[in-house]
């Protein structure tokens, strides 16, 4: 397993040892005594799996302490840009944001870790997994506006499918009006 470092603390790219041949493909997702071995030793208690047709985005979500969720995310079949902002106001890249092209041909997987909020937009009509450290909690959700005008993210797509609960959430400076980035 190839862990990659980003240059926001705790936030990783993962990309296993895929083995292929005429029949197919393997690789381990997750193997706890390798994780602990590369000093990631998480604890999942949930896995989650959506579905997402080309052009949907899902985001920005987060939940609060004490259900604050850390995620190794991946996609099983097709391909997002996934993107996690740091909202740990005492870190040196709070207000920062990463994207993650994640890829079932590559298999690569991106970790989440908690106090980021995190969203993504499906490429190609995607299957997306989470394995999630702690559990959902509805009063504990929170998230911030996909389109927020300070984080500026650029998630490669115009005119991206958007629930309407996701169009309502507050902007990051609503969030966070004490802070500046």
């Amino acid at each position: 397993m190839q862990v990659i470092q980003t240059d926001i603390d705790g936030l990783l790219e993962l990309i296993p040892r895929v083995f292929e041949d005429e029949r197919g493909h393997f690789f381990e997702s997750y193997n706890k005594p390798l994780f602990a071995s590369l000093g990631l030793p998480f604890d999942f208690v949930q896995d989650n799996q959506s579905f997402s047709t080309k052009g949907v985005l899902r985001g920005l979500h987060f939940q609060n302490e004490p259900f604050a969720q850390g995620k190794l995310v991946r996609v099983i079949t097709g391909q997002v840009l996934d993107v996690a902002v740091d909202c740990r106001p005492a870190s040196p890249t709070f207000g920062q944001y990463k994207t993650f092209l994640l890829d079932a041909k590559l298999a690569n997987m991106a970790w989440i870790p908690a106090g980021f909020a995190h969203g993504f937009v499906a490429l190609e009509d995607s299957v997306f997994s989470y394995k999630c450290t702690n559990v959902y909690n509805k009063q504990a959700e929170g998230g911030i506006r996909w389109d927020d005008p300070d984080l500026n993210i650029d998630w490669g797509i115009t005119d991206p499918n958007v629930s309407e609960k996701d169009q309502i959430l507050p902007t990051f400076r609503a969030l966070f009006p004490h802070v500046i980035i």
